[in-house]
């Protein structure tokens, strides 16, 4: 399996009783460490209005880490274009590539919203793959649609009056900018300085068969499916890229990354004590409370508890990787079977930075005897 390559996709977590400057520099010392591992990218995700989740602007992380680091790729996992424009996109990473060639991944995404036309209308497959691959029931977001808080996000987020970019055509405009030959409706041209002629790889990221996959096959561009945010899915995702693949100058054939969420420690046992946290930090996510800083494996034995709340974290749970290096290397490699992945992104969050750390190097370490 040494010939899969291994990612990091870092959320840059705030631990409980920790700050957010800490996190930040904890993320990159882990980049740091993850280098010398052997990891082959590092990608930064985004979000907002979360008190345990300080990764809120991709770009300026990537700068700061970018100057730590020396060979890892780095990059967005994913920029959420939905507030953003493509010319910002494309100067932003423009900048940095030109003090860091060729090293850039631009990952991009869709903002959250409701579900976009495209996925695949057939009954969602629910149980274990052939090989033993953990497919849970599909996780509706339904409850969330019109709530308080995720309103003020997006009104924080966007102008007032501002409409999203059609998301196929948004992706379009950043290509263009990217090789220099964009051009209005009305064919004025526009030129990105610096962005135009960076080298940086192109990747979309989707937790579905619908217009993320979509776009990134038609395109003939890469794609990370997100077996660690809906593993329900994950299939669909790849199968539905796979199908609307068009070779393009940059790739000839299909290149897929996957997510997974993973605790590795010395045992069993061990690892699954330090990702007691995960279930409430997912659950404070899904109730749009917002990521709350992780918790220690006590005070998350102590958070109050309901059957409710373990319907609702149950998928995430169920596929979470928690184990000995041994184990946990085994589930991803039943994950890369099942997808066809080319490479894996591996999602680690524990309380204490030294067991993180740890864990991306026992996993290093098993990973190269495969």
């Amino acid at each position: 399996m040494s010939g899969i390559p291994l990612g990091v996709l870092d959320l840059v977590p705030v631990p409980s009783g920790s700050t957010a400057a800490e996190a930040l520099h904890h993320s990159i010392d882990l980049a740091r460490q993850t280098e010398a591992f052997g990891y082959a990218r590092y990608w930064f995700a985004e979000h907002h209005l979360n008190p345990g989740v300080a990764g809120t602007s991709p770009a300026v992380v990537l700068a700061l880490t970018a100057s730590a680091t020396s060979t890892i790729r780095l990059g967005s996992g994913a920029v959420q274009l939905g507030h953003r424009t493509a010319l910002s996109t494309v100067e932003e990473f423009g900048l940095i590539d030109a003090l860091h060639p060729g090293r850039l991944d631009l990952g991009l995404g869709r903002s959250a919203g409701r579900p976009q036309p495209g996925a695949s209308q057939e009954p969602p497959f629910e149980g274990h793959t052939p090989n033993g691959l953990r497919i849970p029931a599909r996780f509706s977001f339904a409850h969330l649609l019109g709530h308080p808080r995720v309103a003020l996000q997006q009104r924080l987020l966007n102008l007032p009056g501002a409409q999203p970019q059609d998301y196929a055509e948004q992706i379009d405009d950043v290509l263009a900018l990217l090789r220099g030959d964009y051009r209005s409706p009305e064919g004025v041209e526009a030129h990105a300085v610096p962005g135009e002629g960076a080298d940086v790889q192109v990747w979309i990221l989707g937790s579905s068969g619908g217009v993320s996959a979509e776009t990134a096959g038609r395109g003939g561009l890469r794609f990370a499916a997100n077996y660690h945010v809906s593993p329900a899915s994950v299939l669909e995702a790849a199968e539905g890229y796979r199908a609307a693949f068009k070779p393009s100058a940059e790739l000839d054939r299909p290149y897929l990354t996957v997510s997974a969420d993973v605790v590795v420690a010395e045992d069993d046992a061990t690892a699954r004590e330090l990702a007691t946290g995960y279930a409430p930090w997912v659950r404070s996510i899904r109730t749009a409370e917002g990521a709350i800083p992780f918790p220690t494996p006590a005070e998350a034995r102590a958070l109050p508890w309901t059957e409710a709340d373990r319907e609702l974290v149950a998928d995430r749970v169920e596929t979470q990787f928690a184990g000995s290096a041994r184990t946990v290397a085994d589930h991803l490699e039943r994950l890369q079977e099942a997808t066809g992945a080319d490479e894996l992104l591996i999602t680690t969050i524990t309380h204490d930075h030294e067991d993180r750390v740890r864990s991306y190097r026992l996993l290093a370490e098993e990973w190269r005897r495969r």
